[in-house]
């Protein structure tokens, strides 16, 4: 078994020394025990912080000190690995904010392990829904290869609450992975660099620093009983002490033309604006704000509150509407501090963003109006009602990529109510689509240097950063699975202004909502053509939720068919099926029913009645005197069977 680890014969020079025997067993099995932390660790944080991490969770494992007291007793097992790894679980289920002090620091690279197949990334966003008991228990059973009653009770050893609970959640993932696949191993990283163009010019201003520093300490280094030996290393850049605000004066600023000579395109490439970002006065408030959370902090859904682990970067600092406005960025996170009476600290996820994900963030609300700061990439800015597609777009002033006041989502409360706080995220506002058939919603367009004609559409929902709409359009037999895209055509628009009504999530912290027309189905009788559609909701978390719905002729939005949490309607889950009650203009009751392209057979059946039937065109209609409880299944090209969304 992969987890039992064979004693073998100590180091020479190391019998005496237990901390010595520890350190050699940790060098030894250093990747594993990597490996295992990145899986435990929180997945709320970017790529190249789990790295940093797993990293020093692993090497904190060591302490100064070791006794045979803290070697648990084991059959075959190796019992210092044993402890070390007991160390390492402990590390991930309770992190400290003093943890992140011992991260080791990287200056001007970003580290990440290399992207997996589609089985990975389905794979990370289970665990990024998973609790840390959870998330340790999956380490234990794919890394460690223990047994469910072996992981148990080391989860029980470590301090897991339900040990027995989390290894029943861990064993319902998907498959592990392979030891050594290095999309999931955080000693197979790739590079690449983060601020060129800034520490290229801060490089002049650093030599004189450094000269300063180096007159300023030559008595103290005089005076050291112990100087550092020849050829060490210098020691990091610390973040500063759980609790303390950084300085003001280190935070990081994109060059203004830096997403032009970059491939990637996302808030790090956003250059610092605003008309106060050299107050260092409002800066020091909205950074002490982070470091230190409280009453006045607000987290979109699974978003930590945690401070940022070195100095973050500057978005923008400025007046917007009478209110001092600050926007920040850690890299994983937003932050916004709004300064005065009402105002506080809002934090929102925005790791893996992209040209459309990044294009906006809302800078300030009044009543059900919002401006937003947009991306520098961004060429022009428009304003549309959703549910008039035939309508032109609007265009919307801006002034330094702050845009003039625009419909936005409607804060709790009654219509226009501006009521301080109300419309925080996580206050359960209704978002853009409270009142669906008169949402708005901004059209964009990038500059000709990101791409050639790409427009795309951002709704508010109430958070920080607006959902990227996209649509993929219905299936054509002739042709591979069909993927999303931007929702700015005709068809496009017609589908979301008939089924926006529908979306099954349009709360603060959705990344991306997508309409996915997966059917046409032509009436009985000759009464037109109704399409079906899912409806789908991925949040910056991780987790998503989809809905089916069926748009019929004359009806004036969209009847909900079903719908629920989980992958359904997503590129990992691309087959579905649908059903729905439907009586014609001559007054005649039918069931209605349609699946996705592979669908290749629809059975129904009734309390005495069955149907079961080929669906050359993915459909089924068939005449019900009344209407009843049914169940229905789908049959794919290879035999598979698939239910309906509940």
């Amino acid at each position: 078994m992969a987890g039992r680890i064979d004693r073998g014969a100590p180091p020479q020079g190391a019998t005496a020394r237990p901390v010595a025997r520890a350190e050699a067993t940790l060098v030894r099995h250093y990747r594993r025990l990597v490996r295992l932390a990145y899986l435990a660790l929180p997945a709320d944080r970017d790529r190249h912080s789990r790295v940093l991490a797993a990293h020093a969770a692993v090497q904190r494992a060591l302490p100064s000190r070791w006794s045979r007291r803290e070697e648990p007793a084991g059959d075959d097992e190796d019992p210092l690995y044993a402890a070390l790894r007991l160390r390492v679980l402990r590390t991930a289920l309770r992190p400290r904010p003093a943890d992140r002090l011992l991260t080791p620091r990287v200056w001007g690279l970003r580290l990440f392990t290399p992207g997996g197949g589609e089985h990975d990334a389905a794979l990370d966003r289970e665990l990024t829904a998973l609790d840390p008991a959870a998330r340790s228990a999956f380490a234990l059973l794919a890394v460690e290869e223990l047994t469910p009653g072996q992981a148990a009770d080391l989860l029980r050893q470590a301090g897991a609450a339900e040990p027995d609970r989390a290894v029943d959640e861990a064993a319902k993932l998907s498959a592990g992975p392979d030891p050594g696949l290095p999309a999931f191993d955080p000693c197979a990283v790739r590079v690449q660099p983060t601020d060129l163009l800034r520490r290229r010019r801060a490089f002049g201003a650093s030599l004189a620093v450094a000269a300063l520093a180096l007159t300023t300490t030559a008595a103290v280094l005089a005076g050291s009983d112990a100087p550092a030996p020849a050829g060490a290393p210098a020691r990091p850049l610390a973040a500063p002490p759980s609790g303390t605000a950084p300085d003001p004066a280190r935070l990081l600023r994109a060059a203004p033309d830096q997403w032009q000579h970059t491939a990637r395109i996302d808030f790090l490439a956003w250059p610092a604006r605003g008309d106060r970002r050299d107050d260092t006065a409002l800066l020091g408030r909205a950074l002490d704000a982070w470091a230190r959370p409280g009453p006045r902090t607000r987290a979109e859904p699974g978003t930590g509150t945690t401070p940022p682990q070195g100095p973050p970067q500057l978005l923008f600092a400025g007046t917007v509407d009478g209110a001092a406005v600050v926007v920040l960025y850690d890299g994983g996170r937003l932050a916004r501090w709004t300064d005065g009476p009402g105002g506080g600290l809002d934090l929102a996820r925005a790791d893996d963003s992209s040209v459309t994900t990044a294009g906006a963030v809302v800078l300030h609300r009044r009543g059900a109006t919002a401006r937003y700061l947009l991306a520098p990439w961004i060429d022009a800015a428009d304003t549309r009602r959703l549910d008039q597609p035939d309508a032109p777009a609007k265009p919307l002033d801006r002034v330094d990529g702050v845009t003039a006041a625009a419909p936005g989502a409607s804060p709790v409360g009654s219509p226009g109510s501006s009521t301080p706080g109300s419309n925080a995220p996580g206050s359960n506002s209704p978002g853009a689509f409270a009142d669906c058939q008169g949402a708005t919603v901004l059209q964009l367009r990038s500059s000709p240097a990101i791409a050639e004609k790409h427009a795309f559409l951002l709704a508010d929902l109430g958070g920080l950063v607006p959902a990227h709409l996209s649509y993929t359009p219905p299936p054509d037999r002739t042709q591979p699975a069909r993927q999303p895209r931007e929702a700015v055509g005709p068809d496009a628009l017609a589908a979301w202004a008939r089924a926006g009504c529908a979306v099954p999530d349009g709360s603060p912290g959705v990344k991306q909502l997508n309409l996915w027309a997966f059917a046409v189905q032509q009436l009985p009788q000759n009464a037109g053509a109704a399409s079906w559609v899912c409806l789908r909701a991925d949040r910056w978390n991780g987790e998503g939720s989809a809905v089916t719905a069926v748009l019929l002729p004359n009806a004036r939005g969209p009847q909900r068919t079903g719908g629920g949490p989980g992958r359904a309607c997503s590129r990992f889950e691309q087959d579905t099926v649908g059903w729905t009650w439907w009586r014609s203009p001559q007054g005649t009751e039918f069931l209605l029913a349609a699946g996705s392209r592979r669908v290749t057979r629809i059975a129904a059946k009734g309390p005495d009645w069955t149907a079961d039937r080929p669906t050359p065109d993915h459909t089924l209609a068939v005449e019900r005197p009344a209407r009843a409880t049914v169940a229905l299944e789908a049959v794919l090209d290879g035999g598979a069977r698939i239910a309906p969304l509940r």
